[in-house]
C-alpha cells in the first residue's frame, strides 16, 4: 500500500522550478529525501502539505486527495522541521495544551509515554532546551495524535553527533511500530544507518527513487593515476574530479569490466558528490 502518492508536482519561481515531481511512498518504510541545498527538497515537502501552492500536480495521502480531505489527512500525519521554533518563555505543558486542542484524536497516554521516552520535562521552557531536545519535543507532539506518517524536513540539522544518533534510534523504533517516515536531510551518513529507500532530487527533478542498498551498489569508486586517467575511457567515468596527485570518479558497477581497474564500494555521500559534479 502507498501511504503517499505524488504525481506531476510543479512549482515555478523566478530563479527555480520544481518540475514533474512524481513518487510513491511505501507503507512502513523510512525513505531518505536527498539533494543539495536549493535542489527542491523543502519546496516539495511544503507543496505536499499546502504551505506552498503548487502550479500543477496531485497529492494523495492514504488514498485520499489532499485538496478534498486536508483536515482529515492532517490528523494522520506529523510534520517536524529542523530549527524548530516555539514560544521561548512558555512552558512545554502550555504549548502542549494549545496543540492538543487541534486534534480530536489526541492520545494523552501516548504523549506522556513520548515525553518519558525522550526524557522531556514539560515544566521547562523551549529556552531551556538544547536543539536536540527541541526536535524530540516536536516529535512528541507529532506522535501524540498517533500519526501514521512522519514528514521530517532536516530534523538533524544543527544537532551534535550524539543527538543525531539518538534521533535515528527513535526513527527506527517508530518504524518497528508501523510508522512510515519521509526524512529529508543532507547528512547522507544518517540515511545509511536508518533508511530503506532514497528519493534523490536534483535541480528540481527526481533523479532516482530506489532501495538505498541497490542504489549504492550500482556505483563504484575509482582512483586513477595521471597515466591511468590519460588511457581510460572517459565516457565510463561519472563526475570525475582531479585530486592533488590523482583523479577520482565513480563508475557504474556494470561498467567495471570495461574500465579494467580496481574499484571500491562507494558510499551515498561519494555518489552524490560525483553525480552533482556531472550535472
Amino acid at each position: 500500500m502507498s501511504i503517499l502518492e505524488v504525481s506531476g508536482l510543479c512549482k515555478a519561481y523566478p530563479s527555480f522550478r520544481l518540475e514533474d515531481v512524481s513518487f510513491e511512498l511505501p507503507e512502513g518504510k523510512i525513505t531518505g529525501f536527498i539533494g543539495r541545498n536549493g535542489a527542491g527538497k523543502t519546496t516539495t515537502l511544503k507543496s505536499l502539505l499546502g504551505f506552498v501552492h503548487p502550479d500543477a500536480g496531485s497529492v494523495r495521502f492514504f488514498g485520499m486527495d489532499w485538496s478534498a480531505n486536508e483536515q482529515r489527512i492532517k490528523q494522520m500525519i506529523g510534520y517536524v522541521s529542523g530549527g524548530v521554533s516555539f514560544y521561548r518563555s512558555k512552558r512545554l505543558r502550555v504549548i502542549t495544551a494549545v496543540t492538543r486542542s487541534f486534534y480530536p484524536d489526541w492520545d494523552d497516554a501516548m504523549y506522556r509515554a513520548c515525553m518519558e521516552r525522550f526524557g522531556l520535562d514539560e515544566n521547562k521552557t523551549p529556552a531551556q532546551l538544547s536543539e536536540g531536545m527541541k526536535v524530540k519535543y516536536a516529535m512528541a507532539l507529532a506522535l501524540s495524535h498517533r500519526a501514521k506518517l512522519l514528514i521530517l524536513d532536516e530534523p538533524t540539522s544543527g544537532l551534535d553527533p550524539v543527538s543525531r544518533d539518538e534521533l535515528l534510534d527513535i526513527l527506527l523504533a517508530l518504524q518497528r511500530e508501523g510508522v512510515t517516515i519521509l526524512f529529508s536531510t543532507h547528512i547522507t551518513s544518517d540515511l545509511e544507518k536508518c533508511a530503506d529507500d532514497i528519493l534523490y532530487i536534483r535541480q528540481g527533478r527526481i533523479l532516482a527513487h530506489d532501495d538505498i542498498r541497490r542504489f549504492t551498489d550500482s556505483y563504484r569508486f575509482v582512483t586513477l593515476t595521471e597515466e591511468q586517467h590519460a588511457r581510460a575511457d572517459r565516457s565510463l567515468l561519472v563526475g570525475e574530479k582531479q585530486g592533488k596527485a590523482d583523479w577520482r570518479s565513480i563508475i557504474r558497477t556494470q561498467d567495471m569490466p570495461r574500465l579494467g581497474l580496481p574499484c571500491q564500494k562507494a558510499d551515498l555521500e561519494t555518489i552524490m558528490v560525483h553525480l552533482e559534479k556531472e550535472a
